[in-house]
């Protein structure tokens, strides 16, 4: 990834849902101009959602979501339906795309699963070339689900601009100006960046947050000097005043805090990211439930990488560590990855989320949401490293 990308968890996603053989996969070819879903007559097609990062004009950087029908039928087309309701889950704008159907049932149960989440939606009916009546269509959708759907030819490639006028009007207010680093730096503010370079951002690399981050104080025009943590004190030494801000890696919190001028203020990029990707209130609440972890608890860690272990995985073994030595060694702690996050979730005390800059804001929010409709804390690896060390109320995080 360059400097210059807008990696895939920042871009507005915009999801394509509807029933089999309803054309969402011509839409989405049609919508972005190329090829990118396989067009066939022959229902349930898409399988896995296909995922396609766009700049469009007037939208800008984006992802189209092509999904499975919703009304995929098997044991296959129930797991299908499983990978569609993921990617809502991670949609900002969704299109529905009706059929020339009496039964718009189904339609119905997801206009409400979009309406809970807060996510706008754009009926669309598409085959206009082919349809009997697709103004009576579009009035029935309209009776039935108090929709006005934009009537389209995606083989024609008519309506294509009104949809993407419709998707401009629904942006989000904040689309496009939200800051990873928001008002913890300024132009001309001195920035120092402590980035560890261990197994996990192999050579010749560094770790998307780490990536993002620098980009974000960059485009502020803040002056920017970056160092492992072995040479923190030379950097500190060689600096003609302190840094108005220091960003270090979460595992070497406490080594930074000890070492940083008093004037420095401190952060970590995982805090950041709690910030720009969550919650960070309901992830600073909820950290004071390792308080009341026993050895009888059971904690959740979610990843949102599916990168294979290593050693000394910050998920995996050291905040582990760290709680088994705060709790006791008996203290149950499962792992998981990617969108492998469970429905149900009271069997556990506290989940603790990475970073997620894997994923967008849209997708978080709706797991802390899960969380806290069930009643269980939710927190983030830079908050509980921080508490855990035990200068959590010594770091910046709003």
């Amino acid at each position: 990834m360059s400097l210059t990308d807008t990696p895939r968890a920042n871009r507005l996603h915009i999801g394509i849902f509807g029933k089999r053989n309803s054309g969402k996969s011509s839409l989405i070819n049609a919508l972005t101009g190329q090829d990118i879903a396989l067009v066939s007559d022959v229902a349930g097609t898409t399988t896995d959602p296909v995922y396609k990062s766009m700049e469009i004009y007037g939208i800008g950087p984006c992802v189209f979501i092509d999904t499975a029908g919703f009304d995929d039928t098997g044991e296959l087309g129930k797991m299908r339906v499983e990978k569609t309701l993921q990617a809502a889950e991670k949609t900002d704008i969704a299109l529905l795309v009706f059929s020339d159907d009496d039964d718009l049932e189904e339609e119905k149960k997801w206009i409400d699963f979009f309406s809970n989440r807060d996510t706008p939606v754009i009926a669309v009916l598409n085959k206009a070339d082919i349809l009997s009546d697709p103004r009576g269509m579009a009035e029935k959708i309209h009776r039935e689900c108090g929709l006005e759907p934009i009537i389209v030819s995606a083989g024609g490639k008519t309506g294509i601009g009104e949809i993407r006028a419709a998707i401009i009007e629904l942006l989000p207010e904040d689309y496009e100006v939200k800051s990873i680093t928001g008002k913890f730096a300024g132009e001309g503010d001195l920035v120092l960046l402590v980035m560890p370079q261990d197994i996990q951002a192999p050579k010749g690399r560094l770790i998307l947050p780490q990536v993002q981050t620098l980009r974000d104080l960059l485009d502020k025009k803040c002056v920017v000097m970056s160092v492992t943590t072995d040479k923190l004190d030379q950097a500190l030494n060689e600096l003609a005043r302190p840094p108005e801000l220091i960003i270090t890696d979460s595992q070497v919190f406490k080594t930074v805090y000890d070492k940083k001028p008093k004037e420095s203020r401190l952060t970590s990029f995982s805090v950041l990211f709690a910030g720009y990707k969550g919650d960070i209130n309901y992830y600073m609440e909820s950290v004071k439930a390792i308080d009341k972890l026993t050895e009888d608890s059971r904690v959740l860690i979610a990843e949102a990488c599916t990168h294979a272990p290593l050693a000394e995985d910050i998920g995996r073994e050291k905040i582990p560590r760290m709680l088994r030595k705060r709790v006791g060694e008996k203290l149950t702690v499962d792992v998981v990855s990617g969108s492998d996050f469970p429905e149900d979730l009271s069997e556990y005390d506290l989940v603790i989320q990475c970073g997620a800059c894997m994923f967008n804001r849209k997708y978080v929010l709706s797991r802390i949401e899960k969380a806290r409709s069930q009643g269980v804390p939710m927190s983030n690896y830079g908050v509980v490293i921080a508490y855990l060390s035990g200068i959590l109320d010594k770091i910046d995080y709003n």
